[in-house]
């Protein structure tokens, strides 16, 4: 059992009843430190304290407000450069500021400004963020963690596979009775392949016969167990393994019905695979396997469906091309508004479609859906690729358009397979979907999501609490040598033009105040920005972009310790610099990179879009002014995106799965912001409505 994942993920403890009888006024007290933190007890998990003896009672607060400390950035010491922010910054003259940062980088970090002793007042009870109810869990509700990851249907973040392999670790030969039936997401099947190997080889590959397939189920495999990137967009690198393990692994690839085609659409890395498998030591027992390798080693590419399709669509034969991939339903959905564009007769690729749509998976599908519906709105397209780093890239929407007709005819082909395989689970009842799910989108691709105090998908549009102020923060700790993190704040207009920054260059313009540049990092260092929305907004700023760049160009990887996020706050004067109830978001930085957007602020609207997103250190320096043109263009990328939102999802489940109504009152299932299933519940959306 592990308290901290099941808090991280379900808000949840598990708690075993006692047989002491605990004081109320200690449970009480227990209530009020946990407030303090943004949390509360659930009556059921209050009554279980009250059984508790003083040592039982002892251990489980100390073990619980460790790990709440933790997840919301209070286990650090927060000591700016300026003591008395923000009103130090603010009374302070631009000299006596330009004077203090000269001495500060003379010394290498060691000289700081006298601090200044401010008496602060109380934080206000309206600045406290919305109380969490920490809910007394179950077993089964915990196991259940593991059943939703192995079942999801998109990819798992590096939080999400850390903790599955905690399970398989800690639960041996029983995490079998826990894996669900069917395991359809090939990524997530290589990383709990991976470490169910890791464990028993023998009980593993038994599982594993019905559900590996294919070469590259193999491959992603054999880079799980190397610690890769089973997306297979980065290069990987195999270690020896022992002949049982080679001799499945071969065993699997023979069987494949598509052996030749797979092993050739990635030779280099499948060139490197086979010098750890030694497939000539198996020659006569599987022939093709030695074959396929054979091929690549020797430059020869087999002939193969996607090459016909290619050939087809260079000549223009569109129909010949739509009936190859007839078999091959997922590509034909991937390539329908290709073969929509390029036709001249788009309604016979349409009866085409509709003829295998119903063996699309539903993701593919939701997609395509709402592509179709949306298509030719935006101005850019914007990609997220694959990797473990979260990129993204925006063009210039260049394709030829389609008529109204035939993006509403592919939408309702789309929509109609999904509603008649959703229809297939089960029953839902009455259902309310509040429309501001519409600004969440659905979890499709996590693998380079940040570990976060929430998750929620890049793009998604979080209401910003009533608080006047935005206070931005970030800590961190040295890694091998001196490491300079800067958080900075560019500001844009409703047009993003960019109008000004607060950085280390800038410490007060627009209504903002910066805590001061701090540039070594030896025991932890921490940097603040204070935004006033009102006047902010009386200067015609809309977006506020988080900019986090390492000055002295260490990946974010390689800290022990990197973290940021921001907080909301009525009065930027009262409470301590930094209030852990006050804390509505926080990520770790972690990525293979050296400048981070955490996340965009829109203040007209007064909602916060979460980005997560890595840049390059373009074009030579690590800070704001260097990438202006960058964080202008991720921000209209992500503003301009168009992608499924679970407002959409969750309606296409209760029309197939039941009936919409109006009020959550009269509703059975009710999909809302903090009622029923929520956005934050990735784990089950990505398992059950997916």
């Amino acid at each position: 059992m592990n308290n901290q994942i099941f808090l991280r993920r379900a808000a949840s403890v598990m708690l075993k009843p006692g047989e002491g009888a605990l004081p109320q006024v200690q449970a009480e007290t227990l209530q009020r430190e946990l407030e303090a933190f943004g949390y509360s007890l659930s009556p059921e998990l209050g009554e279980r304290i009250l059984t508790l003896d003083q040592k039982r009672f002892a251990s489980f607060t100390r073990d619980l407000m460790r790990d709440i400390c933790f997840m919301r950035g209070s286990h650090v010491s927060w000591e700016p450069l300026y003591a008395g922010f923000p009103e130090e910054v603010v009374d302070s003259s631009r000299i006596t500021l330009y004077l203090n940062a000269v001495a500060h980088y003379a010394t290498a970090g060691s000289w700081r400004p006298q601090a200044k002793r401010i008496t602060r007042s109380p934080l206000s009870d309206d600045a406290r963020a919305r109380l969490i109810p920490l809910k007394l869990g179950r077993l089964d509700q915990f196991e259940s963690v593991f059943t939703q990851l192995a079942s999801a249907k998109s990819s798992l973040s590096v939080q999400d596979v850390e903790d599955m392999k905690w399970f398989v670790r800690q639960y041996g030969a029983r995490i079998y009775d826990l894996i669900p039936t069917r395991l359809t997401h090939k990524e997530n099947l290589a990383h709990l392949a991976g470490a169910l190997l890791a464990q028993n080889v023998q009980l593993a590959v038994e599982f594993l016969r019905q559900h590996v397939k294919s070469p590259t189920d193999v491959l992603r495999i054999a880079v799980s167990l190397n610690g890769g990137d089973v997306s297979l967009a980065s290069p990987a690198k195999f270690a020896s393994m022992k002949r049982p393990l080679r001799r499945w692994m071969l065993s699997v690839m023979e069987a494949s019905a598509n052996l030749e085609e797979e092993v050739s659409k990635r030779p280099e890395v499948f060139k490197r695979l086979a010098e750890r498998l030694h497939p000539g030591d198996f020659k006569e027992k599987f022939p093709n396997a030695l074959a396929a390798f054979r091929n690549i080693w020797e430059g020869t590419r087999p002939d193969t469906l996607s090459k016909h399709v290619e050939l087809n669509l260079e000549a223009g034969r569109i129909d010949v091309a739509a009936s190859l991939l007839e078999t091959r339903p997922g590509e034909f959905a991937r390539r329908l508004d290709h073969l929509l564009r390029t036709t001249s007769a788009p309604q016979e690729i349409l009866i085409a479609f509709s003829g295998v749509s119903t063996q699309v998976s539903s993701s593919v599908l939701t997609q395509a859906h709402t592509h179709f519906l949306r298509r030719g709105e935006g101005f850019l397209r914007t990609f997220f690729p694959k990797g473990q780093t979260a990129l993204v890239y925006a063009i210039k929407d260049r394709r030829q358009p389609l008529s109204e007709e035939i993006t509403r005819q592919a939408a309702q082909i789309c929509e109609a397979a999904l509603l008649k395989s959703f229809a297939t689970r089960p029953p839902l009842g009455r259902c309310y979907v509040a429309p501001v799910l519409k600004d969440f989108l659905v979890p499709f691709s996590q693998r380079s999501a940040a570990k976060a105090l929430r998750t929620v998908v890049r793009g998604s549009r979080l209401p910003m609490p009533d608080g006047s102020t935005v206070r931005m923060f970030l800590w961190w700790k040295n890694g091998r040598s001196r490491t300079d993190i800067d958080l900075s704040a560019g500001m844009f207009g409703a047009n993003y033009e960019f109008m000004d920054s607060l950085a280390y260059y800038n410490l007060k313009n627009y209504g903002g105040v910066h805590s001061g540049d701090v540039v070594d990092a030896p025991h932890g260092a921490c940097e603040f920005i204070d935004l006033d929305i009102k006047r902010l907004l009386a200067l015609n700023v809309r977006f506020v972009v988080a900019s986090i760049n390492a000055y002295t160009s260490q990946n974010f990887c390689d800290l022990p310790e990197c973290f940021a996020g921001w907080m909301s706050r009525s009065g930027p004067g009262s409470g301590e610099i930094f209030e852990p109830t006050t804390v509505v978001d926080k990520v770790d930085l972690a990525s293979a990179s050296t400048i981070c957007l955490p996340v965009i602020f829109d203040l007209v609207e007064r909602q916060a879009i979460w980005a997560d997103i890595a840049l390059t250190s373009y074009p030579q320096w690590n800070s704001l002014a260097g990438n202006i043109s960058g964080v202008s263009l991720m921000l209209r990328a992500l503003m301009d995106m168009r992608k499924p939102t679970l407002h959409t999802l969750f309606e296409l489940h209760a029309k197939a799965r039941g009936e919409l109504v109006a009020t959550a009152a009269e509703a059975d299932t009710v999909f809302d912001l903090h009622a029923g299933i929520t956005p934050f519940d990735t784990d089950r959306i990505r398992a059950e409505f997916m």
